[in-house]
């Protein structure tokens, strides 16, 4: 994707694999910075830190953690306990866990002199297939908005095609394209006319401050919203449709998101309005069933909730508290949206329902 002109990833290889660079997602929108990481401990404290975010992108992170971990010690214990200590980083995201075995099986086999570079092969290729699934779902998500402005009533047909989405799962959130903003990038492109509604997301505020800067790069016409304005919008007609992203789907359809997702399905269903689901295959964890049962909810700091990081009239990004001394927070940071409320799912291999059967169908073959 395109940031003033040029083009970028959220993470790319350096000094021949001997670390990795990302970007700071903790600085933006105010500011454009990238980090370099060279060891396990530093790989395992930028998911942890949500320097990156996103499922896809932490998995490939993840990824590339072993990587550096194995070129420090390729023992079987070091790789044992540095798929630990990268697993614990995110307990919710089913993409971490999905990568680390990945590259674990791969190099697991191998003399211990190969597997460093097996391993940087290995998530290379996570990363790149990251992209093409991303892609895919831009192109699946494009059909069905073209579709849905299509059939709208003759008095709406020229005005904007008015998205709602939830968090973050764009480009930053991913390798490249996104998830549930790669069918908007698309549209954009083709040139359907669509105008985003972007959630702010608190507590960490990634519509805000993620989302917004996303779009606002590649020129997408925006408009920042708080988040219980979503309701409200739908109620008179000016959301054609909701489209989010995921951290972990069930295979029965229920799907796990930024917290408030729940909430915005409940508004989609009362009004109507069709509510959708990007995600690639990393993100379905067919072992489980019910999400709410079964899905492990992250509990982050209260901080989260009780201070908030803005830029300051001179510039300077700072931190102010917003609630009295002494008053407790509590920040899980994900919800699950029962499948019952998810119109379908959108995915690299086409448009499913949110069921068993479903996504039995695109994947029978997995």
């Amino acid at each position: 994707m395109n940031i003033d002109g040029q083009a970028w990833r959220t993470i790319w290889l350096e000094e021949g694999g001997r670390s990795i660079g990302v970007i700071d997602q903790t600085q933006l929108p105010h500011r454009f910075t990238t980090r370099s990481i060279a060891t396990l401990d530093q790989a395992a404290e930028v998911i942890r830190t949500m320097v990156v975010r996103g499922a896809p992108l932490i998995g490939v992170t993840g990824a590339y953690g072993l990587m550096l971990a194995l070129q420090a010690d390729p023992g079987d214990a070091a790789l044992a306990a540095a798929f630990e200590q990268l697993n614990a980083t995110r307990p919710t995201a089913v993409n971490l866990r999905w990568a680390l075995e990945r590259v674990r099986d791969r190099v697991a086999p191998l003399p211990e002199a190969e597997r460093a570079e097996a391993a940087k092969q290995e998530a290379a290729a996570i990363a790149e297939e990251d992209v093409a699934m991303c892609e895919a779902i831009g192109e699946h998500g494009l059909a069905l908005f073209q579709q849905l402005a299509a059939a709208r009533p003759a008095e709406r047909q020229g005005q904007p095609f008015n998205v709602l989405t939830h968090c973050n799962a764009g480009w930053l959130a991913t390798v490249d394209w996104g998830t549930a903003l790669a069918p908007i990038y698309k549209a954009h492109r083709a040139g359907l006319s669509i105008h985003v509604w972007v959630d702010e997301t608190r507590p960490r505020n990634q519509g805000a401050s993620l989302t917004a800067y996303e779009l606002g790069r590649e020129g997408v016409p925006h408009t920042v919203i708080v988040d219980n304005a979503g309701g409200h919008l739908m109620q008179h007609g000016q959301v054609d449709a909701v489209i989010v992203g995921t951290d972990r789907t069930t295979r029965t359809g229920d799907v796990c998101n930024k917290i408030g997702t729940y909430l915005k399905a409940l508004a989609a269903h009362d009004n109507g309005v069709p509510f959708y689901v990007a995600l690639p295959a990393s993100t379905i964890d067919w072992t489980i069933a019910d999400g709410v049962a079964e899905i492990p909810i992250e509990a982050r700091s209260a901080e989260e909730v009780t201070d908030l990081q803005g830029r300051s009239p001179d510039g300077t990004i700072t931190t102010v508290q917003l609630t009295p001394d002494g008053s407790p927070g509590f920040n899980p940071a994900f919800d699950v949206t029962p499948a019952r409320l998810v119109t379908a799912l959108i995915t690299e291999r086409g448009v499913a329902a949110a069921s068993e059967a479903g996504l039995q169908a695109l994947y029978a073959a997995r």
